[in-house]
Order: structure tokens, then C-alpha cells, then sequence
């Protein structure tokens, strides 16, 4: 595709949805005064970016990926999560074009913008001709993170899957501090800290909220003592969880204190403030919390949620221990996250169930903070079952009690709209909270029930009215155990206790 005066004009600029995949990225409706940093900015999470076209006259762009595959996994994201730059929806499709072949005279600017930004992705100095003069050499591989707008929860998981694309990260270490969730997340090179903090300084992990504002840590190397929640060395597997103990090493959190460099504000840096897939379909976003819940784990997993958004989500299972599960503690585990329709226990698989949840971004969200936790002592693996639904056993079979249906359940959480329920969806932890507690029930009482479900309680709280409290278990696998056997334990007087994850510590 050649590009002077005259060519220009005679440019397809309505590709077709339809065209076969190419390297070449078609981006319509860019809003006004886009700059090329910005267009680059949203290939540059899938791969090499290794042409740009701008056509600002129409809004519009055309970006060259290093790679076929790249531009496949650049538009199959953006299928499940709206690009925005600048806080403008734009529109993303394959070019007819197999490769982009411009002018560089008429193309000056952006050439120069993209030779600094692939002398920052291979690790040189970009050249000062580009006129971006923030491309300096990275200080350190650890970047420091702050969320703005925490309005969903955001996990150690999380993060890593989100900047795992632009690197290896070696360790993540979370904390509270001035009552904002921060993090310090190591990679193995300053270059891609570097990319990572280009591209996603200013985006928005969930629609309009949990907004990244990225730094460098003065630290060079984090210390990790302990693999849990909290904190976790990717290079060294065999740490142990620390059974609730500090999670990060004393001399760290001394350094943490100093590192206070503030991101609050305008984020400072090559690219303006926008949201290149931080952003979600207002579709999805529009139907209740849950939905947008589900689609921000979707997006952090890089997990397209076009076929699994419709009714029918339904989640395979594996791992389990076939000597404990029942139907009934799937039933109560999974339902945190959505109402659980149907569970079927495979018969000739014993370590393996369907569950069928009441949507697909229902199982999408149980998926993502299931999987990998550990129930009755295993790891569970959960994944997206090509099945539409869980099939009844047909009328008269026995099937041992392996399937059962919860259509009518009565403890379905999130039947009536708006309910609190929505807002306290959190991750599996140690801290579990407790509502419904009948009036002359004590903190030995509840103290005796939670230590019976075969774990210790460490700490222990009670909300001013009595009726709530927070309990804290010494592991987050002892915390699943106990919500399964006392989620709607019977207290007495018609009081059924209702068990919930905590993203509070006592």
C-alpha cells in the first residue's frame, strides 16, 4: 500500500469486518488531536509494532504488527474489550491490506515516534529526533502501582496477567497504605518495566474505575518472604504461604516507606491519559455489577468473552478430592460468585464436575477467583466447559446422587436485583465475614464453630450492631472449608448464618 498526496484520497477506509486476518490494523473513529503515541500505545501490549499510518483528516489510523499472530490476538481482545483512547470508544478490524508501505517524508513524525518506541521494546536508547524526550533509560525493573477508583476488587492475580504481557514478572508484593491498595511488581528487565508503565499508566483495569497510576520504585530487588494473597516470588515456587504472618520482609516494608513518590494526578509521561482496553463494552457493563465484575477478570485473564456472555455458562471442574466433594459444597463454593443451577459430578470421573451458573459472566467470574485455590486439601482447576448445560439424569436412573438441581435454591445470592450482594463480591481469604448473628450469640460461640470446621481462628470481630462480624482463619484453604460447612448454618430462632470472603483484615 503506497501513501503520497494524491494515493491517499483513494484509500479503502471501509474495510470489512469480514476481512481475513492481516498484520495490518484498521482503527476508526479516533478522536481529534490523537497523537501517534497513543495509536501505537494500543498495539503495543500484542507485539512489535512496526508501522503507522495517521489519516487524521477521516480519524482514523492504520498500525503494522510485527507478526500475523499479534494482530490476531490484538483484535480478538479488542472484540471482548472496547479500546478507548482518550476516553473515546474507537473501532478496531483487520486492514484488506497484508502490509503497510508508506511514504516516509509525508510520514516523518510517526516514523520518528516509532523508532523510540521500538528502541524502548528492544532495549536501546531511543533516538532524540523522536522529540519524546521521556524515553530515558529505565530506573529499575520494579515498577510501584497505585489504584485509583478501587471500586472491584483487584487480586495479585490480576496484575500479574495483566503486566505479564509486556515481560516476565518475577514477584508482586501488595500492601495498603494510606488506605489506597499499592503494589511493587519486579520484572526481569528495566525495558519491559519500562513498556509496561508506557502503555498502562493512566488505563483503567475495570469500565470507568481501578485506575493504574505507575511509577518507578526507587527499590532494584524485592524481598519476598511468602507465596500467598499477598505477596508472591515466581522465581521460587516452594516459599511457604506464612499462615498469616506479615508477608513481606521487614527490611521492604521499612524501604516501602520512603518510596512515596506520589502518582495522584496527571499521569506524567510519553502517553497522555487513555484507556486502551481498560475499558469494557457498555454492554456488558450495563447489565449489573456482576457482569462488569466479570468482564474486568475476563480482560485481566486475557479470556474473550464472546460465546461464554449468553446464557449457559457453564464451568468444568477439575482436580477435585473425590473422597469429600458433594454436589451440595460445589453448590456453596461456586454460588459466592453466582447462582449455581445445576452440578453433575462426573460419573466415571470422580475428581471432575459441571456446574452450570446462571450466566456466562457468572462463570466467568467464578472461574477466575477459583481457580488454582484449594478445597478439601487439592488444587482446583476450573475452565469454561464447552457445554451449553448440565443434563439431568433421565427419570428413574440413580446416579448415586452425583447431580443435583438448584434451579429453586432459596440461597441463591444474587436473585433481586441491586442486592448488597453485588458490591461484595471478593476473592477467596483468610478473613471471612459473617451477617445474620443472632442476638445472644458470642464471640466464643461463633469462635467454637468456625475452630470445629478443622481450623484455627486467628483474630476475631464484631460489628457495632453484633449482627456482623469478621473472623479470620489462619489460611485462606481453612477459610473455604469453613464457608462451605457454615454458609446457612442453622443458628437457632430461624437465624441462618450467611458466610461471605472479606477484603477487610481484623
Amino acid at each position: 500500500m503506497s501513501t503520497n498526496g494524491s494515493d491517499s484520497k483513494k484509500l479503502r477506509v471501509e474495510d470489512s469486518m469480514d476481512s481475513p486476518p492481516s498484520r495490518v490494523i484498521h482503527i476508526r473513529k479516533l478522536p481529534n488531536e490523537v497523537s501517534e503515541t497513543e495509536v501505537i500505545a494500543l498495539g503495543l501490549p500484542f507485539g512489535k509494532v512496526t508501522n503507522i499510518l495517521m489519516l487524521k483528516g477521516k480519524n482514523q489510523a492504520f498500525l503494522e504488527l510485527g507478526t500475523e499472530e499479534a494482530a490476531v490476538t490484538m483484535v480478538n481482545y479488542y472484540t471482548a474489550v472496547t479500546p478507548q483512547v482518550r476516553n473515546v470508544p474507537v473501532f478496531i478490524q483487520y486492514s484488506n491490506h497484508k502490509e503497510l508501505k508508506t511514504d516516509s517524508a509525508l510520514n516523518q513524525r510517526a516514523q520518528a515516534v516509532l523508532q523510540a518506541v521500538s528502541a524502548v521494546q528492544e532495549g536501546g536508547s531511543p533516538s532524540s529526533a523522536a522529540g519524546e524526550s521521556v524515553l530515558t533509560p529505565a530506573p529499575s525493573p520494579v515498577l510501584r502501582i497505585i489504584i485509583d477508583n478501587m471500586f472491584y476488587p483487584v487480586t495479585l492475580d490480576v496484575l500479574q496477567q495483566i503486566f505479564s504481557k509486556f515481560g516476565t514478572v518475577m514477584k508482586i508484593i501488595t500492601f495498603t497504605k494510606n488506605n489506597q491498595f499499592q503494589a511493587l511488581l519486579q520484572f526481569s528487565d528495566p525495558v519491559n518495566a519500562q513498556q509496561a508503565k508506557l502503555s498502562l499508566d493512566g488505563q483503567n483495569i475495570y469500565n470507568s474505575c481501578c485506575t493504574l497510576r505507575i511509577d518507578f520504585s526507587k527499590l532494584v530487588n524485592l524481598n519476598v518472604k511468602y507465596n500467598n494473597d499477598k505477596s508472591r516470588d515466581y522465581t521460587r515456587p516452594e516459599l511457604p504461604a506464612g499462615d498469616g504472618q506479615p508477608p513481606v520482609d521487614p527490611s521492604v516494608a521499612a524501604t516501602l516507606s520512603k518510596d512515596s513518590t506520589s502518582l495522584l494526578g496527571t499521569p506524567s509521561g510519553m502517553v497522555t491519559s487513555y484507556s486502551s482496553g481498560g475499558g469494557f463494552p457498555s454492554s456488558l457493563g450495563a447489565i449489573s455489577p456482576l457482569s462488569a465484575a466479570a468482564a474486568a477478570a475476563a480482560a485481566a485473564g486475557r479470556v474473550a468473552l464472546s460465546g461464554h456472555s449468553g446464557p449457559g455458562g457453564v464451568l468444568l471442574v477439575s482436580n477435585l478430592n473425590e473422597e469429600m466433594v458433594t454436589p451440595q459444597s460445589l453448590f456453596t463454593l461456586f454460588g459466592v460468585y453466582g447462582d449455581v443451577q445445576r452440578v453433575k459430578i462426573l460419573y466415571n470421573k470422580k475428581d471432575s464436575a459441571l456446574i452450570q451458573m446462571s450466566d456466562g459472566n457468572q462463570a466467568q467470574l467464578a472461574m477466575s477467583h477459583l481457580n488454582g485455590q484449594k478445597m478439601y486439601g487439592k488444587i482446583i482447576r476450573v475452565t469454561l466447559s464447552k457445554h451449553q448445560t448440565v443434563q439431568l439424569p433421565r427419570e428413574g436412573l440413580d446416579d448415586q446422587g452425583l447431580t443435583k438441581d438448584f434451579t429453586s435454591s432459596p440461597l441463591h445470592r444474587f436473585k433481586k436485583p441491586g442486592s448488597k450482594n453485588f458490591q461484595n463480591i471478593f476473592p477467596p481469604s483468610a478473613t471471612l465475614h459473617l451477617s445474620n448473628i443472632p442476638e445472644n450469640v458470642t464471640e466464643e460461640d461463633l469462635r467454637l464453630l468456625f475452630s470445629n470446621s478443622g481450623g484455627t481462628v486467628k483474630a476475631f470481630k464484631f460489628f457495632q450492631d453484633r449482627k456482623m462480624a469478621l473472623l479470620q482463619m489462619s489460611t485462606v484453604e481453612e477459610a473455604i472449608q469453613a464457608l462451605i460447612d457454615l454458609h446457612n448454618y442453622d443458628m437457632g430462632r430461624g437465624h441462618r448464618l450467611r458466610v461471605s470472603f472479606s477484603k477487610s483484615t481484623i
